[in-house]
Order: structure tokens, then sequence, then C-alpha cells
């Protein structure tokens, strides 16, 4: 038997007076208080002001059968499970029972089985209804952990992505009081670097999805960003993007992020000549099901010697960041100016 706390209310309903007595004296021996009704209408009166663990429900009864009660019991708010009896031989009531909704049958009769078999129903019910309740609890606490767990994540991700907006103004500051052009000058690499990290943790805290990232609507974003503060003033290069809608993680977004800022803040600064203007591509597709190619191209001079420009960082930084993704970026000699691609998979 099942373990209560209590006596199992049961409501029987059932028109045969002397087997509702049979029950009522049997199930009362083994831990069970039964209330008898003797039609269906009786019975959902008394479920309407009563509470009852388990239901019993005959098919045959004066006015409705069964089967047109049960659907009406059910409709009730937390209804009890419900074991369906019939004395017909027929499996197709049995079935049709269960297929409305009964949590199992029993074939009714006046031997002792009957009774035992009926306990053994009921408490299989019971058990069920008790699995049902408690793995309806575990999802709820699952789900509310889940939320709290994403809603800590958000404030950090809000948190760093604030931190680091912090340190970009803070460098912007110091530009100002710099005269030595050089130092002004890295410290807008640097800035340029830290936008890249900054923006993909904007992203982040006002998506509903933390673990990915559309990277079509970041590269929008980034370039807006590295547009005021790598090139601002009339005669900069204007940074073009063109991005098929496509979600990457997280830590592909970021080292995607860096590449573009540090390819982008190079072709800035060696492309076209002070007030020159010329474009700035940025160009994110489909390569096949399931990777992409990352491209960004100017109309410059080209490489020259083959090598990018620069301090070298800058070239350190791309390398280590596309050795995240598992690629490289690859210089394409055959372009005009300069066409970097980094091919990776999603």
């Amino acid at each position: 038997m099942i373990e209560t706390s209590g006596a199992i209310r049961l409501l029987y309903i059932d028109d045969d007076r002397g087997l509702s007595r049979l029950v009522e004296k049997e199930l009362g021996r083994h831990g069970y208080a039964v209330t008898s009704a003797p039609d269906g209408d009786a019975g959902l009166a008394l479920l309407a002001v009563n509470e009852y663990d388990v239901c019993a429900l005959d098919h045959y009864m004066p006015t409705r059968d069964g089967l047109d009660v049960l659907p009406d019991i059910l409709a009730l708010t937390a209804p009890p499970p419900i074991v369906y009896v019939t004395g017909a031989q027929d499996g197709r009531i049995a079935v049709a029972a269960l297929r409305a909704g009964a949590a199992d049958y029993v074939i009714k009769d006046v031997s002792e089985d009957f009774t035992s078999l009926l306990r053994s129903a009921l408490e299989d019910a019971l058990l069920r209804r008790r699995l049902q309740r408690e793995n309806e609890i575990a999802q709820e606490e699952i789900r509310l952990a889940r939320d709290r767990a994403e809603a800590m994540l958000r404030e950090v991700n809000h948190r760093v992505g604030n931190s680091l907006q912090l340190v970009s103004s803070f460098m912007s500051l110091q530009m100002r009081h710099i005269d030595d052009e050089r130092a002004r000058e890295a410290l807008r690499e640097c800035q340029a670097r830290i936008e890249a990290v900054a923006h993909v943790h904007r992203r982040l805290y006002t998506s509903g999805d933390m673990s990915r990232v559309a990277m079509d609507d970041y590269l929008e974003g980034l370039m807006d960003e590295l547009s005021k503060s790598v090139g601002p003033g009339e005669g900069s290069p204007r940074l073009v993007v063109d991005a098929a809608p496509m979600w990457v993680t997280t830590d592909q977004a970021v080292s995607l992020g860096v590449v573009v800022a540090e390819l982008v803040t190079n072709a800035v600064k060696y492309a076209y000549q002070p007030g020159q203007g010329g474009e700035i591509r940025i160009s994110l597709k489909p390569d096949g099901e399931h990777r992409a190619i990352l491209t960004v191209e100017d109309d410059g001079p080209g490489l020259g010697d083959g090598t990018p420009k620069g301090t070298g960082l800058g070239g350190k930084i791309i390398s280590a960041m596309a050795s995240g993704l598992r690629s490289a970026v690859e210089f394409d000699g055959a372009h005009k100016g300069v066409r970097a691609r980094l091919a990776f998979d999603l």
C-alpha cells in the first residue's frame, strides 16, 4: 500500500448499493475513507464541495453512464485520478474510458477479487499522480533555478559590459591629454579592441539567449562603434557591412569581433591616404551548411611585400583569435588591395 499521512479519501460512484457497501467495508479495512454516490450527478455534487484523493466511477448508471460523467469530473479544478469500473466484458468501454482520461479500469464483479483489484488500481493511480506532482515540482524548481542563473548571467554580462565601456571612456579621456601621436594611436587601437569585446556583452544582456550572438547584428553595431573611434571625420574610409543572418557562440563572437577590429583598424591606417576616403568592406557569408567565411577587404595599395603593416602586435592578436576558432587568417594576393579571409566552423 502507498504511504499516506492519513486515510485515503475515496469517492465511489455506483448505483449498486450492495457493491458500494462491500467497497466501503473492504477498503475501509485498508485505510480508506469511502464516500459513496448513487449516480454521476450526485458524485459531481460531492466533488464540488469536498476533496478526494481518488475516485472510482461505474459505467452503467441511471440517467448518465460513466463515459458521460467522466469529462465533467476531469473538467473540475484539480480533479482526482479516476479508476473506471465496468461490468462489461467488452474491452472497448475500458479503452474508451482510458482515452477519455481515466487513470485505470477494473472489471466489476461481486467476488473478493474485485475489491482487491480495485484497491490495486486505486493505489497505482495514486502513485502515478504523486509521481506526476513530484515531477511537476522538480520541473518548476529546475525552471526557477535556470531563470535565476540566466538573470545572474545577464547581470554579470551587464556589469562586464559597463566596466569595459568605462575603461574605453577612460582611454578617450587619456588620449585628450597626450601629445605624442604614436601613444594616442596605440590607445585608439586598444580602445577598438575593448569595444569589440564590450559589444558582445551588450548584445548578451539585451538578448534572451545567453549562449549565442546574432553575428550580422553584432557586426553592424561593432562597425558603428569603430567608425566613431578609429575613423571619425570627413574623408575617412567608409565601413560597409554585408553579413548574412547567422548565429555563433559567445566565444566565437568575441574572437571574430577582435579579428574584425584589428583588420579594420589596420585598413583605416594604411589603405588610404588621409582625406582620400574609400571603402573598407566587411563580409560574413555561409560556406556550406556548417561553415562560414569572414572577409575584410579594401582597395588600397595592397600588402607590397606580402606582410601587413604595423607593429606586429595586431598580427599576433589576429593569429591568437583565429587559433581559438581553429582557423587562420589568409590574405588574397590576387586582390588589388588587401583582402583577408577567415573560414571557421559554425
